[in-house]
C-alpha cells in the first residue's frame, strides 16, 4: 500500500483516529490516555503519514511530533482487517526516514501495558523500554518505548 505524508484534516483519516479513539476508551481511562486531537496534528511539526489501499481508500495512519531532542511517536492505528500484512512497519519506516531526514535523533513512544500486540511490534522494530519523558508522569499504565534513529 502506498504510504504518504498527508494531513490529518481529512474525513477519512479522522475517520480512523475515531476508531483508534473508540479502541482505546475501551481499554484505558480518560486519565491514562494522551491522545494529540486533530489541531495538533496538523501543526508544522508533526509529520503525519496516511497508508491508502489499492483504491486510495485510508487504511492505517501514525504521526511524529517533532521536538529538539527527539521525535514522538502519536496515534499509530491500522484498521484491524488491514493488519498482519506488514502495514504497521512500512508506516513506521516511513515516519523514521521522514523524521531522521530533518535532524531527529530518536523516537519515543508512550503507549499502554493491555496492547500486547502493539509493545511487541515495537520491540520487534528496535524500540527499548525506558522511563517517562517530556510531561508525562510515571504511572501505572503508562509503558515507555525509544529507540535511536
Amino acid at each position: 500500500m502506498p504510504i504518504s505524508l498527508e494531513t490529518a484534516r481529512q474525513p477519512e483519516v479522522i475517520a480512523l483516529i475515531a476508531d483508534l479513539d473508540a479502541y482505546q476508551d475501551s481499554l484505558y481511562p480518560a486519565e491514562a490516555r494522551y491522545a494529540l486531537d486533530l489541531d495538533a496534528l496538523c501543526q508544522p511539526e508533526v509529520l503525519f503519514a496516511v497508508a491508502r489501499d489499492a483504491q486510495a481508500v485510508a487504511r492505517g495512519c501514525a504521526a511524529v511530533v517533532l521536538g529538539a531532542t527527539h521525535g514522538e511517536l502519536k496515534r499509530m492505528y491500522v484498521q484491524p482487517d488491514a493488519r498482519g500484512a506488514g502495514l504497521a512497519r512500512q508506516i513506521l519506516q516511513v515516519l523514521e526516514d521522514a523524521a531522521r531526514a530533518r535532524g531527529c535523533p530518536q523516537l519515543l513512544l508512550e503507549t499502554g501495558p493491555y496492547q500486547p500486540e502493539a509493545l511487541a511490534f515495537y520491540a520487534g522494530r528496535g524500540c527499548v523500554r525506558r522511563g517517562p519523558f517530556g510531561d508525562y508522569p510515571e504511572h501505572p499504565l503508562s509503558v515507555f518505548m525509544g529507540k535511536r534513529l
